[in-house]
């Protein structure tokens, strides 16, 4: 018996945190997943473990492939991989990033600090993104059924337009992903390719634990009109209303999930 027409993810930066909790979700929901990661084999067999377990469908195909968004080489053998693998894509989800390696005030922030934080969550993003983009220009003109719908998602961050003078590189990244975001909507909006922004706020992820007593306080005292942390579940089940194609007449949106933080309040 011929194997169906799964729909197939690409989620970067997939072993842990918010990543990890993006492939589950899309798993859940009948997605084939290729969890990218860019060190951590151990985390990221366990993200693939999950999935599947989450998938609960034998036929599921939830597959690993190590590789470091911001470079060339290997973000050509991530799609090339991919398409042996799954032999198309419907979703890519540009979640990759990693924070400074120290909080650093302004006047004092490095150069190379700068460069890593710019390759990684944006320059790599940026022609990931552009690459896939004809892939799936490809596909949807030679697509046999009405069902081939692509879409792009960017994981930004409240960060994009929250100043942080002590993380400036991490802001300035995410400022540019969210203007990523809106360049190729535009531009792909002809193509029959949605693209979106979802802006996590304080989410509860290793990248957070070093500061938790800080935002423990601000949201107890009123930071978000939801007073609790954002879980990576959350920014999960985001990007998995986008992938079910129930938003066929919106490009460019920013979906905040962030607990209502981005409301201006008196």
């Amino acid at each position: 018996m011929e194997r169906k027409i799964r729909k197939t993810a690409l989620v970067t930066g997939a072993s842990r945190g918010i990543g990890r909790a993006i492939a589950i979700e899309l798993a859940r929901t009948g997605f084939d997943v290729m969890i990218n990661y860019a060190s951590n084999d151990a985390a990221a067999e366990q993200a693939r473990a999950e999935a599947m377990a989450a998938s609960g469908d034998r036929e599921a195909h939830i597959a690993c492939y190590r590789g470091d968004v911001s470079s060339a080489t290997d973000r050509e053998a991530l799609l090339a991989a991919m398409l042996e693998r799954f032999g198309r894509l419907d979703l890519l989800v540009n979640n990759a990033g990693v924070a400074p390696e120290a909080r650093v005030d302004l006047l004092e922030a490095s150069e190379s600090s700068f460069d890593r934080l710019i390759g990684i969550n944006l320059k790599g993003p940026y022609f990931l993104t552009q690459a896939a983009a004809r892939w799936m220009i490809e596909q949807r003109n030679s697509a046999k059924d009405d069902d081939y719908q692509p879409a792009i998602v960017n994981i930004t961050s409240i960060s994009a337009y929250t100043a942080s003078p002590e993380r400036g590189d991490y802001c300035v990244a995410k400022a540019g992903l969210a203007m990523m975001t809106k360049l190729y909507a535009a531009r792909l909006a002809s193509e029959g390719i949605n693209v979106y922004e979802i802006r996590p706020g304080v989410i509860a992820t290793e990248m957070t634990s070093g500061v938790k007593e800080k935002y423990d306080r601000l949201i107890a005292d009123g930071l978000t009109p939801i007073k609790r942390w954002g879980l990576p579940e959350d920014v999960g089940r985001a990007v998995a209303a986008i992938a079910s194609g129930n938003l066929p007449f919106s490009t460019g949106e920013v979906i905040n999930v962030d607990g209502g933080f981005h409301l201006r309040r008196l």
